[in-house]
């Protein structure tokens, strides 16, 4: 049985040999146009004048027309094409017996009875012929584009031979709860007579939910790479086309295959570009509807016990139609969520194994910095370190080099032209001074890391890096108003010191305010509304922007609140800063002349300036 290369190959050659046999057929229909015979009409008396001066060479009778040729045409060059007269005597049996037997011999002519057969080719064969081939050709090639759309069954779902996927749950850290519960998936696969003999069966579908990054994908595979079974894997968008019923085909398909591979496991990436309710889509969409109800029965129709696990990921739980969701279906909700401190560290170590790392490396250090960041982020961070190494010349990867990745990650690489005025390189300084001392002198903000006022390439003129002490999953009332403070207290120092304001506060003024407002509308943190619910989240996984359930006037009302919110935590900023204006100048000096602070540096360097 040929190997998938030699089928490949085979294809290919197939392919080729088409596109020869279209062009012969395209250059000996033009040639047969340019340096073919051609037909010039001639009138019945003209043909009779014809004949009676000699100059017919010969004739041809051919249903109801005469096709002659002229012995005046002998002498022309052989680059033009032929000549040929024809002459329409209808359906008139009488005239053209008449012609044959009574005149023709005193022209003096011969007579070609026998059927020109290349002639007919040329005419009609040759045409329709390429006509067919062109339009074969052409629906090829728009079925690459469009996913074959004559080939209404077929799946292009990828599948994964035994240990193939080469991923197992060692591949997979920070994620010891979701492992849990996949766990008994493998073990299902791996043994299920354990479960029959009990009587329990096993859940139909799993649900990995998360968002971006987390690796959800990652995990899928490494089910199927613990189970030692084949793995299907197919994109949501993949199953939805122009052509309606080609998504439910593609359902039926790919579990038809999977039945007979069986044990085995179907994943679904992004199940909810076909997975959304069909109760909030506006316009109805036919076959994202026959593609979703396909899945459906599908789903119910198969027996679990038969060694068929389906998987599916999404980011955007909401939005999934409650069908789906339902026991029998995808039985199972995995949360697949953000690492903490320790499942950072253990992703690090994972994504370090191949990478040469130096010995003053401390991945606690680096964990405890990205607070927040996904197991993308972090395998992003790696290897942006050790690219930055072989920039160094560095013989293995150095914590220099993974606090500068970090830095990357978070502001981009330092843009080299662009070259601030010193007015503006003093504005910048006091604006990242401003952050840093009111993040200083509050008692519930994290310490300060690093300020820098070089610019990066994602628009930052500068910027200060605060890092945590520890893991937090609750934030209270009195942090957020401290962090709101410490986002104004670049804009504060502009006014305390230069007494004047510029636009470097965009950011600062967009997120203090977002922040206000989450206080006001979703934490119940204001006195005016209590604990009334204003606004609801949407996609907590994505961006996690809230959606107003409030009247306008209410909303009028909140916006007065966050407004009285962060003019009480501009004033707070300013007040701090100005009973310490002899260290804020102190330290934007010291900023000033070496660009770069350590956390350690400034917060010695305030102290100093405090105490005298």
């Amino acid at each position: 049985m040929p190997s998938d290369p030699d089928k490949q190959q085979i294809k290919k050659r197939r392919q080729m040999t088409l596109i020869y046999v279209i062009l012969v057929l395209l250059v000996i229909t033009l040639a047969n146009t340019l340096f073919g015979p051609k037909l010039e009409k001639v009138e019945y008396s003209e043909f009779l004048k014809m004949g009676e001066s000699g100059e017919i060479k010969s004739l041809k009778f051919e249903g109801e027309r005469i096709y002659l040729t002229l012995r005046s045409d002998e002498n022309r060059s052989k680059l033009f094409p032929k000549l040929y007269y024809t002459v329409s005597i209808g359906d008139n049996e009488g005239l053209a017996r008449k012609l044959e037997t009574w005149q023709i011999d005193s022209y003096g002519a011969v007579i070609e009875n026998q059927t020109n057969i290349l002639s007919i080719i040329f005419s009609w064969v040759l045409p329709i012929a390429l006509l067919v081939g062109v339009w074969y050709f052409i629906i090829k090639m728009i079925g690459k584009k469009m996913g074959n759309p004559m080939s209404f069954g077929k799946n292009s779902e990828k599948v994964y031979a035994e240990k193939s996927t080469g991923v197992t749950f060692d591949d997979v850290a920070g994620q010891e709860e979701a492992k849990a519960a996949l766990v008994e998936i493998v073990d299902f696969l791996d043994d299920p007579t354990r479960f029959d003999a009990i009587g329990a069966k096993m859940p139909k579908g799993a649900l990995l939910v998360g968002p971006p990054g987390t690796g959800k994908t990652l995990l899928a595979r490494a089910v199927a790479g613990e189970a030692k079974v084949p793995f299907f894997s197919m994109s949501g968008s993949e199953f939805v086309q122009m052509f309606v019923g080609v998504g439910a085909s593609r359902v039926r398909d790919l579990f038809t295959q999977a039945g007979e591979k069986a044990p085995c496991i179907i994943f679904i990436d992004e199940i909810d570009a076909i997975g959304k309710s069909r109760a909030t889509q506006g316009v109805s969409n036919d076959e994202r509807e026959q593609t979703l109800n396909q899945l459906l029965a599908e789903m119910d129709g198969f027996d679990a016990n038969k060694g068929v696990v389906i998987l599916a990921a999404t980011n955007r739980p909401e939005v999934l139609d409650p069908a789906l969701l339902r026991p029998g279906r995808f039985d199972r909700r995995i949360i697949v969520e953000r690492p903490d401190l320790a499942g950072r560290e253990a992703i690090l170590k994972v994504h370090s194994h191949k990478v040469k790392m130096g010995e003053d490396v401390d991945l606690r250090d680096i964990a405890r910095t990205t607070s927040g960041a996904v197991g993308a982020d972090l395998a992003n961070i790696i290897n942006e370190a050790a690219l930055l190494a072989v920039k160094r010349k560095h013989a293995a990867v150095m914590q220099d080099d993974l606090m500068e990745a970090i830095e990357i990650s978070i502001a981009g690489q330092v843009k080299r032209d662009r070259i601030l005025s010193n007015k503006e390189k003093l504005a910048v300084s006091y604006h990242e001074t401003g952050h840093a001392m009111v993040a200083a002198l509050l008692d519930n903000t994290d310490p300060v890391h690093k300020i820098t006022i070089v610019p990066r390439t994602k628009g930052a003129l500068g910027y200060t890096m605060q890092r945590p002490t520890e893991e937090k999953y609750l934030v209270t009332k009195d942090e957020l108003l401290d962090q709101i403070a410490v986002m104004l207290g670049g804009r504060a120092a502009e006014e305390v010191a230069l007494g004047q304001i510029s636009t470097g506060a965009a950011n600062d003024i967009e997120r203090a305010t977002a922040s206000a407002r989450r206080m006001i509308s979703l934490y119940g943190m204001s006195e005016t509304f209590d604990m009334m619910a204003l606004e609801s989240a949407q996609s907590t996984y994505l961006d996690g922007r809230p959606v107003s359930t409030c009247s306008p006037d209410t909303a009028a009302k909140i916006d007065k609140e966050a407004l009285r919110i962060i003019k009480m935590q501009h004033q707070r900023a300013i007040d701090i800063l100005t009973d310490n204006k002899a260290a804020l100048d102190a330290c934007t000096k010291y900023l000033l002349e070496h660009e770069t602070i350590s956390g350690e540096a400034f917060t010695k360097l305030l102290e100093e300036k405090r105490e005298t």
